[in-house]
């Protein structure tokens, strides 16, 4: 058996024909169907349907053979017990810092420390921290652009696709801490327990998204 963790929406959109390159078509589709578990077009391949920012946790711990993640979801996962065979290419996006327009950026809140909004805690204290400053992280798990405008924070952390949501909001990307695609990682024990079928698909998929 094969288990393969996805997330819903756009990477689970983009991976779809890739994965029917390889040969692996769900039978239900999981915008429609309540079943966290897919059954596919081989009996011993299921999808598994979960959070995106779960996913390298089921396959870190063996509950997923194989998974598709974001760059930015396994910088802050950290990585561990997972190899990352394959950059998928898709679901491009900038991870950056934020901030009100013409704000200064010397901005700073009453208590002297930058106020950074942000679900990325670990990559944010991270890259801070290489650039020698200390900030003050406060982990949101949504509309982060808030953050600065009610004077929660100073800056966010967050992905940026085409910057309109900031735009709309009175905000402007400014840093860029990295470029994020979707990985396909693997399970290092399924890698060698089942080392045949997880490289045939690795390959497959290697070969779809050349």
């Amino acid at each position: 058996m094969i288990k393969i963790a996805l997330s819903k929406g756009r990477i689970f959109k983009e991976t779809l024909p890739l994965l029917a390159a390889a040969d692996i078509v769900p039978a239900d589709d999981p915008e429609t169907s309540r079943k966290l578990i897919l059954d596919t077009n081989h009996d011993d391949v299921k999808l598994v349907i979960i959070r995106a920012t779960d996913v390298p946790t089921y396959v870190q711990f063996g509950a997923a053979d194989v998974g598709v993640a974001g760059k930015d979801v396994l910088m802050e996962h950290g990585g561990e017990g997972l190899y990352e065979p394959l950059d998928l290419g898709i679901a491009k996006c900038r991870l950056m810092t934020a901030g009100l327009i013409d704000a200064p950026r010397e901005n700073k809140n009453s208590r002297g420390r930058k106020r950074v909004a942000t679900k990325f805690v670990n990559v944010t204290r991270r890259y801070f921290e290489s650039r020698g400053e200390q900030v003050e992280v406060i982990k949101l798990y949504g509309s982060m652009e808030l953050g600065p405008i009610v004077g929660l924070a100073d800056y966010i952390v967050d992905v940026v696709d085409t910057g309109n949501t900031l735009k709309a909001n009175g905000l402007e990307p400014l840093d860029h801490i990295a470029d994020i695609s979707s990985r396909l990682i693997v399970n290092k024990a399924a890698m060698k327990m089942k080392h045949e079928r997880v490289q045939s698909l690795i390959d497959r998929m290697r070969k779809a998204v050349a």
